[in-house]
């Protein structure tokens, strides 16, 4: 699924300057929140689109030089920059928040509030398919009814996380479940099913608290869950996790881009917390600056997503660029 939101202020026929993004759903609720205050400061005089085809999906666009910004939940891997390499497309690699993908299961669950990485590694594993069906094959205290269960698609970066984080590889996990680019349909689909099971980014979770509950994850020191006091201090792990969005080098030339990314910096620490994800400390914003004005290009990760990391590990990294 494609969503794309174009929000316009004041003048919505203005054929002003267009900014062009896309990727990540779990990123959106921060670009969207920017997106709509820089074009109110603007008076409609520049215009941000914000599509959701998820971070794989984004990259495929940015890599193509289709698109002026990426929203990415996962840093860029090895695939994305030879394709951007080919394309002559360089990047500027900004981490804009830290999120804590979310575990979560239907209110009504009374067995599964803590769950561990080994349980969730039997359930989600590609050799579980059309086997672990029911609950009490992952755990025989658990009830001998089926388990439903949700997850972002294969384009997503979140779902490239998780497999990794949990089944040990990016995009190893079995297929029969309910797979969505948008976050709200699996939020709706565990809301509706007492045996369901799903995973999805912190925010689509405190947004729908009323509707879902968020399982303790216990890495074998006992059940944690997802909270800014958690993240900050780095129990929540292994699925605590910078997010990021990447600058077409090129784009940046644009004043119009490079006055939306100085906006979105500047803001961001406020913006984020609104949208109940995890800001960064203030040098990481400004570095973001600094690599802007300098044309700082490349990525720290290598290619790869790197687990189990904190906050202050990702402002060491950061600093290397």
């Amino acid at each position: 699924m494609v969503l794309t939101t174009a929000i316009m202020m004041s003048n919505p026929t203005s054929a002003g300057p267009v900014i062009t993004m896309d990727g990540s759903s779990t990123v959106y609720p921060i670009t969207e929140a920017v997106a709509e205050d820089f074009q109110i400061a603007k008076k409609g005089g520049v215009r941000v689109t914000v599509g959701i085809s998820g971070t794989g999906g984004g990259f495929k666009k940015f890599c193509r030089g289709e698109i002026d910004i990426v929203n990415a939940s996962r840093p860029i891997q090895h695939s994305e920059m030879e394709a951007c390499k080919a394309a002559g497309v360089q990047y500027i690699e900004m981490p804009i928040a830290f999120d804590a993908l979310t575990v979560a299961i239907n209110p009504q669950n009374t067995w599964s509030r803590t769950i561990s990485v080994a349980e969730l590694k039997k359930i989600w594993e590609p050799s579980a398919q059309g086997k672990i069906t029911k609950w009490n094959q992952v755990n025989p205290a658990w009830p001998d009814e089926k388990i439903k269960l949700f997850g972002a698609g294969a384009d997503s970066g979140t779902f490239d996380y998780f497999t990794e984080a949990i089944v040990g590889k990016a995009k190893s996990s079995r297929g029969d479940f309910t797979a969505s680019e948008d976050d709200n349909v699996l939020v709706q689909g565990i809301a509706t099913d007492k045996y369901s099971l799903g995973f999805f980014g912190f925010a689509y979770y405190t947004e729908n608290k009323k509707k879902v509950n968020a399982a303790a994850i216990d890495n074998g020191k006992g059940g944690v869950i997802p909270s800014a006091e958690t993240v900050e201090n780095g129990s929540y792990q292994p699925l605590s996790r910078p997010i990021f969005i990447y600058v077409n080098a090129k784009a940046a030339d644009k004043p119009e881009v490079n006055e939306f990314v100085n906006f979105y910096m500047k803001n961001a620490p406020t913006l984020v917390k609104e949208v109940k994800y995890f800001p960064l400390p203030a040098e990481i914003y400004q570095l973001n600056l600094d690599h802007l004005k300098q044309r700082k290009v490349g990525t720290v990760f290598g290619g790869e997503s790197k687990l189990n990391l904190r906050i202050d590990e990702v402002v060491k990294l950061e600093r290397r660029l």
